[in-house]
């Protein structure tokens, strides 16, 4: 970029010039040159040219060595939040990628007076988001909050970028990890009810939707598919996901029937619930160090001493700013907490958000109307607080004195020797009288 300085009198005309930067040279996007006289200035435009574009792939080749053949991300949040809290939120957005398999390259923060109704953030800051994808070769850009249709289209023709926000970010995990006609049926219409407000005037960027992240599920949806259709196929997926329903509720008509109590493991979205499970009940759930591991609701028997035994469920895990279709979508899932005789909140007590996941959790359960449900908190992971006392006396305290605050059991499901005193507890609570006090 040049710009003229235009005087009166011609000895003093100058000219001054900018130009990007490669991303490892400074932490600035772009650098801009001194004014000089416009008759003393020289410049070999295209050895300039040639110059800056190899120093550009070269800075652009490692970061696509590393995410060959993945979509490369940068996450954007405009938020009036706290910056620590706007910070943990997309460090959560980080892993959400990380689960897409999306490689995420940076992170842009902006806590704006006011939204801009086009871009949500700030034109000029959206501009140096642009130069940023530019620099780092970035495919897609991730916003933490929710996007309306105009607002994805803007900013798409602004940046000639793939637009997703974290909802649909969401809904991509969803659509790769569901397993049964349950979950399949739930995540498609969840998906559905998503895409349908954003049909007209997708333009361009639908063709940046297909096969990739964000274009998972129920397929493309070409410009032209009429959205009575769209309404016929969510119309369909409810009355099959009601059939579906029936039919669950009739197994638990026959667990209830049956007379064993119900325990429904609960919690935020990769606290180990699936881990808890297999070690209860010497099962092999799927287990990975990823959000939404397992989506499907799993149920196993626990059999305890003196021929007593219970039912044990897992249910998907919870996460915030869930979004609302697939809330919708998943109540019918869900059913198997109302039949439940007692919650296990199951809590990372080693991730420094312990506190707003707990939160965030009880939030949920009392949207499903499950606050009354009878509740037992325990804090999972409990191995990884002998670094972190070390590393963060401070939160260590936190996280005993939260311990305390709840009544929680101190756990980790990785070691079946500490699940103990969670198993004493579960047996107190259903059979009191027969619990040997000491």
């Amino acid at each position: 970029m040049a710009i003229l300085q235009l005087h009166a009198d011609d000895r003093l005309l100058a000219i001054q010039t900018a130009a990007l930067t490669p991303s490892d040279v400074s932490g600035h996007p772009y650098r801009v040159e001194a004014a000089e006289p416009f008759a003393t200035f020289r410049m070999d435009f295209a050895a300039f040219i040639s110059t800056l574009e190899r120093s550009l792939e070269s800075s652009l080749s490692a970061a696509r060595e590393v995410a060959a053949g993945e979509e490369r991300a940068i996450l954007v949040s405009a938020t009036r939040q706290e910056r620590e809290e706007a910070e943990d939120s997309l460090d959560e957005l980080k892993e959400l990628a990380r689960t897409a398999g999306v490689a995420v390259l940076d992170a842009i923060i902006q806590r704006p007076r006011e939204f801009n109704p086009r871009y949500l953030m700030g034109e000029g800051k959206m501009r140096e988001v642009v130069i940023r994808a530019l620099q780092l070769g970035a495919t897609l850009l991730i916003f933490d909050q929710e996007l309306t249709p105009a607002q994805v289209r803007s900013i798409s023709e602004l940046t000639e970028l793939k637009v997703i926000d974290r909802s649909q970010l969401i809904l991509d995990i969803f659509a790769r990890r569901a397993k049964s006609l349950d979950g399949k049926v739930q995540v498609e219409l969840a998906q559905l009810k998503y895409l349908l407000p954003r049909l007209t005037g997708r333009g361009v960027q639908m063709s940046r939707l297909m096969g990739g992240i964000g274009g998972r599920g129920p397929g493309e949806t070409k410009l032209e598919t009429d959205r009575r259709r769209i309404r016929d196929r969510i119309a369909k997926l409810e009355r099959e996901l009601e059939e579906l329903s029936r039919g669950r509720q009739q197994r638990r008509q026959k667990r209830v029937r049956a007379g064993l109590p119900i325990v429904s493991i609960v919690g935020y979205t990769n606290a180990g619930k699936s881990t808890l499970l297999n070690a209860l009940t010497r099962s092999e759930v799927f287990t990975e160090n990823l959000l939404f591991a397992t989506l499907d609701t799993s149920t196993r028997r626990l059999r305890f001493p003196r021929e007593r035994e219970v039912i044990v469920t897992d249910t998907v895990g919870f996460i915030r700013s869930l979004p609302a279709s697939l809330m919708g979508a998943f109540k019918s899932t869900l059913e198997e907490l109302q039949d439940a005789d007692l919650l296990l909140h199951l809590v990372d007590c080693a991730t420094p958000r312990v506190e707003e996941q707990i939160r965030q959790v009880e939030t949920i359960l009392d949207e499903l109307e499950l606050g009354d449900k009878p509740r037992l908190v325990v804090f999972n992971k409990a191995d990884l607080l002998t670094g972190l006392k070390q590393r963060n006396p401070l939160i260590f305290m936190k996280i005993r004195q939260l311990s305390r605050q709840y009544g929680a059991i101190m756990i980790s499901a990785a070691d079946p020797a500490s699940l103990e005193p969670l198993l004493l507890e579960m047996e107190r609570r259903f059979w009191p009288a027969r619990v040997d006090p000491s």
